[in-house]
C-alpha cells in the first residue's frame, strides 16, 4: 500500500455538508447590522424625529414654564444642566425601545427564526443587535444635541468629548443588553410595555436627569448610588459641565462592569434559546 504524504493528508473537520464559518463572518454580522438599521429608518419620523421633538419639548417646559432661567443647579443655569440629562435620556430610551422591539416581533409573528437559522453565531446575533439599537440611540443624541445648540439661552458644546462618548456608548450599550433580554423574555408587547413603563422609565426620571442628587437626604442619595443610570446621567453631564453628581471614574467603571455582565447574560440566554428555540 503507497504511503500518503503528508502534505496531501485529509483532515475532515465537519461533516460533509455542514457549513464551518473559521472566523467571524463579517458579511453576516454586517447584514443584520443594516437590516436592523433599516428597520428602525423607515420610520424614521417615529423613531428618530418623533422622540427628539418630545425631549425638546422638557427642555422647554422647565426653562420657560416653570421658570427654570432664573435658577442654578451645580453652579450652572438650569436649562444648562438639564440639558445634558436630556440628551442622555432620550438616547437610552430608545436603545431600549429599539432593541426591546427586535426579537419580540419575531416571536409574535412566528418569524424569530430568520435571526436563528442563519450562519451566524451568538456573539455575532447579538452584536448585531446591540450595535442597531445603539445606533439610533446616537442619531437621537444628534439630533437633540443640534436642535439644543440652536436653542437661546442653552450651552451644550461638549468640554471632555471622550466621556460624553464614553458615557454615551457604554450607557446605550447597556439599555441595548437590557432591551434583548426583555425581547427574549416576553412574550406579547404587554409584557414589554411593563418594563418600559414599570422599571426603565421610573429608573431614568429618578436619576438626576431634572435634579442634583446632592438636594437629597442622605437616604434617597445613597438608593440613587444604586442607580446605574445615575452614574450615565452624571458622567454624561460631566462632559458638558464639567460638573458631575458622582466621580467620574468611578461611574465609567461600574458601567463598563455592567455592560460585561449584562452582555455575559444575554448571550448566555441566546445560546441556550430559552423562549425562541421552546
Amino acid at each position: 500500500m503507497q504511503e500518503q504524504s503528508p502534505s496531501r493528508t485529509k483532515i475532515i473537520i465537519a461533516d460533509p455538508g455542514v457549513p464551518v464559518i473559521r472566523n467571524v463572518n463579517w458579511g453576516g454580522l454586517r447584514t443584520l447590522y443594516i437590516k436592523e438599521v433599516r428597520r428602525f429608518f423607515k420610520v424614521q419620523l417615529q423613531t428618530i424625529w418623533a422622540p427628539a421633538v418630545t425631549t425638546l419639548l422638557f427642555l422647554v417646559i422647565f426653562s420657560v414654564a416653570m421658570g427654570g432661567a432664573g435658577r442654578t443647579v451645580l453652579g450652572v443655569p438650569f436649562p444648562d444642566f438639564v440639558a445634558p440629562g436630556l440628551i442622555a435620556m432620550a438616547m437610552l430610551n430608545n436603545a431600549f425601545a429599539n432593541s426591546s422591539f427586535a426579537l419580540l416581533v419575531g416571536k409574535i409573528q412566528g418569524t424569530v427564526v430568520d435571526y436563528l437559522m442563519p450562519p451566524l453565531s451568538t456573539g455575532e446575533l447579538l452584536a448585531a443587535l446591540v450595535g442597531g439599537a445603539v445606533t439610533r440611540a446616537f442619531l437621537v443624541g444628534f439630533v437633540l444635541w443640534g436642535a439644543m445648540l440652536l436653542y437661546p439661552g442653552v450651552h451644550v458644546m461638549p468640554r471632555h468629548p471622550g466621556a460624553v462618548l464614553w458615557f454615551g456608548l457604554f450607557g446605550s450599550t447597556f439599555l441595548a443588553l437590557a432591551g434583548v433580554m426583555t425581547s427574549i423574555w416576553a412574550e406579547k408587547f404587554d409584557h414589554a410595555a411593563a418594563i418600559t413603563n414599570f422599571v426603565i422609565g421610573p429608573l431614568t426620571l429618578l436619576s438626576g436627569t431634572f435634579y442634583s442628587v446632592e438636594a437629597l437626604t442622605p437616604l434617597f442619595r445613597s438608593i440613587s448610588h444604586l442607580n446605574p443610570f445615575f452614574y450615565i446621567i452624571s458622567g454624561f453631564r460631566y462632559g458638558f459641565l464639567e460638573r458631575a453628581d458622582s466621580p467620574v471614574l468611578l461611574g465609567g467603571a461600574v458601567i463598563l462592569l455592567v455592560d460585561i455582565a449584562m452582555a455575559i447574560g444575554c448571550y448566555a440566554l441566546l445560546r441556550s434559546g430559552w423562549k425562541l428555540k421552546n
